[in-house]
């Protein structure tokens, strides 16, 4: 069900430049909850959510898929929303994020994308002094989690 309701949010996901990050439906009480996640790079306002939301609400009265009651929820994910596949990386690229390793170490930085490759991505590492920094390929095999972070350092050097 997932992917029929996919093809017929995607017409409108790409007319508005947005890429579908997750469709799921499943129980939400008395009616089915629909929550569909969309994002871009630079992100999404509400406006542009209350578009999808109204394009897709037209679209699934129309072909009548979900029987019963629904709720539809269209949202975009929150900074704790862990990277997935090479597409968030280049989405998420020139953002700050945090790495948590596998061994429990963890890493904050500039994702600079992925590699070609799709298994690393690099992540620049501030240095002590501004413009101090290097990069470092990050392989996906050691990584337990990715999240968009906010860099309190470049937060606080900007009032």
């Amino acid at each position: 069900m997932e992917e029929v309701i996919r093809s017929l949010l995607e017409p409108i996901t790409e007319e508005l430049g947005l890429d579908i990050i997750r469709v799921s439906l499943g129980s939400g009480g008395k009616s089915q909850l629909l929550r569909v996640i969309v994002d871009r790079a630079g992100g999404v306002d509400s406006d542009i959510l209350a578009r999808v939301s109204r394009g897709l609400s037209l679209q699934l009265d129309a072909e009548d898929l979900i029987p019963g009651a629904y709720r539809l929820e269209v949202t975009s994910p929150g900074l704790d929303y862990a990277f997935e596949n090479s597409a968030d990386f280049k989405r998420y690229s020139g953002e700050w994020v945090k790495v948590s390793f596998i061994d429990g170490s963890t890493l904050e930085g500039r994702n600079l994308g992925p590699l070609e490759s799709g298994d690393a991505f690099t992540l620049q590492l501030e240095g002590k002094r501004p413009g101090d920094s290097r990069d470092e390929v990050i392989s996906l095999i050691e990584v337990a989690r990715v999240v968009r972070a906010i860099n309190w350092k470049e937060v606080s050097r900007k009032k």
